[in-house]
């Protein structure tokens, strides 16, 4: 750990200090340094003789050279800068993209035989790892409704290794009860996973909040420029070694350049996030006060169903939330969201730029029910909407343009 990167700091000062050693910038040998780790790109790590080479193994961790698919200083500071902004953190292990993260945890902890409960909320490829890789073998999986703990509860068994929660939920933005369901889960013995992609560690502590595992997709928020693939999971000791050791034996490796690319975007998270939030909210009270909206589903605007539970765990939000149109049609939809042009027609999220894209969780469905409980039958076409930096008045303005067409469609 550098030695201007104290604990004691806040997020803030942290994000812009973790994983700036000075053997990465720069050395005692020279008479200045850079202000980011450069891209170091090897397969070759050298020894300056045979005594180092046959002692360089046995020190399995990173910042130590062996081998290129064990990292470098640049991927070396990017795990250590996550880790340094997740309380409760001994190591963060990288992976090439979100749903790798996602693959390569759940490959760690589970075995055949095992259960593993999954939120019907969950990111539409955790899913499908679910009905593929996992179910070929031997896991079988169950699915709960993630609003209510009882019936998270009641499809606990003997059998039960892990649970894998998505709080908010990237659809329907759902909020669950995760020091609840945390708690419920080690009593038992039950490794809890949590995809905290939405709020990040500065929106939501996982670790604190009694979960084992926590991921992210660093595609989104952390890299924010829509320019790279990534993800990662942080966890306590007894995981973090247990899930480096798997990674290696996989073979998972991040190029240098995508790690640079996102430590630059790190830098700048606490302020993006800060700037899409307050966007966000102001968007989502003018969508809310109109008639042809049924739903708004942001556990960030007060009054809604998850708010409480939201206010009371988190502090921070992000830019994405999602909204029902009021009856209409999925022709009439896909012409609101034609009619955009601040808002591109593209999957992800987390970048600068304003994103929309129809949302129809029926189909992702299991445990839990669409339309949401007191939403017409009717009111079932939805739009997921991400906030970028645009301003927000522009943004209202384009989103007008949207209603104008869907009504007339």
């Amino acid at each position: 750990m550098s030695a201007h990167d104290n604990p004691s700091h806040k997020p803030a000062t942290r994000l812009v200090n973790a994983g700036r050693r000075p053997e990465w910038t720069g050395t005692g040998e020279h008479p200045a340094a850079v202000v980011s780790p450069p891209v170091w790109r090897a397969s070759t790590h050298l020894y300056p003789d045979m005594t180092a080479l046959r002692g360089g193994h046995v020190h399995n961790e990173d910042g130590r050279f062996y081998y290129g698919r064990r990292g470098a200083p640049t991927q070396w500071a990017l795990a250590e800068a996550l880790t340094a902004i997740e309380p409760g953190a001994a190591g963060t292990v990288l992976y090439p993209s979100g749903v790798a993260a996602i693959a390569g945890v759940l490959l760690a902890v589970l075995k055949p035989g095992d259960v593993l409960l999954m939120t019907d909320n969950a990111y539409e490829p955790s899913r499908t790892l679910a009905g593929g890789i996992l179910k070929t073998m031997g896991v079988e999986t169950r699915w709960f409704d993630p609003t209510s703990l009882p019936d998270f509860e009641s499809k606990i068994c003997d059998r039960t290794a892990a649970v894998l929660l998505e709080s908010p939920g990237s659809l329907t933005i759902e909020v669950q009860d995760v020091p609840a369901i945390a708690a419920l889960c080690r009593a038992r013995g039950i490794t809890s996973i949590i995809d905290n992609t939405w709020a990040s560690p500065l929106g939501f502590a996982a670790l604190k909040h009694g979960v084992d595992i926590t991921l992210m997709s660093l595609t989104k928020h952390v890299g924010g420029h829509s320019d790279l693939m990534m993800g990662s999971a942080s966890a306590g000791a007894e995981w973090y070694d247990r899930l480096r050791r798997h990674s290696q034996q996989l073979g998972t490796v991040v190029s240098p350049d995508d790690a640079a690319l996102a430590l630059r975007g790190l830098r700048t998270l606490g302020v993006r996030l800060e700037r899409e939030t307050q966007s966000a909210l102001t968007i989502a009270r003018w969508l809310d006060a109109r008639g042809d909206v049924a739903r708004v589903l942001c556990p960030m605007l007060e009054g809604s169903a998850d708010h409480e539970l939201w206010n009371r765990d988190f502090t921070g939000g992000c830019g994405l939330f999602s909204f029902v149109l009021k009856g209409g049609t999925s022709a009439a939809r896909d012409a609101f969201i034609d009619a955009l042009s601040l808002f591109g027609i593209g999957y992800s999220w987390g970048g600068f730029e304003s994103l929309a894209t129809p949302l129809d969780p029926a189909r992702v469905r299991t445990a839990s029910r669409w339309p949401l409980a007191g939403m017409e039958a009717a009111d079932q076409f939805g739009v997921r909407l991400s906030i970028g930096l645009e301003d927000p008045t522009d943004l209202i303005a384009d989103l007008e343009r949207g209603f104008s067409a869907w009504a007339a469609a």
